[in-house]
């Protein structure tokens, strides 16, 4: 089977090409050379933004794995001053992660590609990045998938519309799409530093104090890939580790900070996080490996 891999110069997409890279045909798409130890396999130097780059990079494969998107919300009011001085355009959240992601889409259709796994974010949401005085409106913890969402970024935005965008295509073509709601990426490097730095908690944070490590990702990413003709032709499932990034218990954490969420819990044992991944542990029988616990 033929795989690309978009996005292939980040770090994310570093994990999943070695995960996939001895079992199967890659190809990597990126707007930057990829790190040199992937220098052996064929690279498609292509832009998500630019329809005739994608058509390129989807010719002749089976299954893409969608890494690739702007990480942030480069329009935000308090992130707008950041992108300047890096020369990101104001829209470039919009059209790599929205724009990309239908060019990519409409490529693969037209190329016959069977299965998509995308690269989304917990963000879909809408608990980050917000713009207005208004809070997250949690109605239940742990959050799982059938949770509203409420996002007012444009990343958030992208992440969510993203994972409609998908859909579609699987209602309409066949193609069999999923997406995982990723939680603060996390290689060896920072669950080390996670462990070095861990400190009293002092308030809430609305992130939720997620993460899942990179290999557990890169896992979780194969694992749908592969059992595609088994699942339902589309589906989204939230990604994250098992415990949160706090030395506190999570229920602790909101008796002391935000005691007004208690009526809302069902379930909050020990450090468990406050987004719950039973949906694709059932699905696929992932698991979460890697702790940055191990390391305190």
């Amino acid at each position: 089977m033929k795989v690309l891999i978009t996005g292939a110069s980040g770090k994310l997409a570093a994990y999943i090409i070695r995960d996939l890279a001895a079992d199967y045909e890659v190809v990597l798409m990126s707007r930057r050379k990829p790190a040199d130890e992937f220098s052996h396999l064929p690279w498609v130097e292509g832009d998500l933004a630019n329809f005739a780059d994608c058509a390129r990079a989807v010719a002749g494969v089976d299954a893409i794995q969608h890494i690739g998107a702007q990480p942030w919300p480069v329009d935000h009011p308090s992130m707008r001053a950041r992108a300047e001085e890096q020369g990101i355009p104001f829209d470039a959240t919009f059209k790599s992660n929205m724009l990309g992601s239908y060019y990519l889409m409409q490529a693969a259709v037209e190329a016959g590609v069977k299965t998509v796994v995308m690269a989304g974010s917990n963000c879909a949401l809408g608990h980050g990045f917000r713009i207005s005085d208004t809070p997250f409106p949690i109605e239940r913890l742990p959050i799982d998938e059938t949770h509203p969402t409420w996002p007012e970024d444009s990343y958030s935005f992208t992440k969510r519309a993203g994972e409609d965008l998908l859909a579609s295509y699987s209602r309409a073509y066949g193609i069999r799409t999923y997406v995982t709601r990723i939680a603060g990426i996390c290689p060896l490097e920072r669950r080390q530093a996670m462990a070095a730095n861990a400190k009293p908690v002092q308030s809430w944070s609305p992130w939720l104090y997620c993460w899942v490590s990179s290999e557990d990702t890169a896992s979780a990413h194969r694992m749908l890939m592969e059992a595609a003709p088994e699942l339902p032709v589309h589906d989204v499932y939230f990604l994250n580790a098992d415990d949160t990034s706090t030395l506190e218990p999570s229920l602790e954490l909101i008796e002391r900070f935000n005691p007004g969420l208690l009526p809302l819990v069902t379930q909050l044992d020990g450090h468990q996080s406050f987004l719950n991944c039973d949906k694709l542990k059932s699905a696929v029988g992932w698991r979460h490996t890697k702790s940055w616990r191990e390391h305190l």
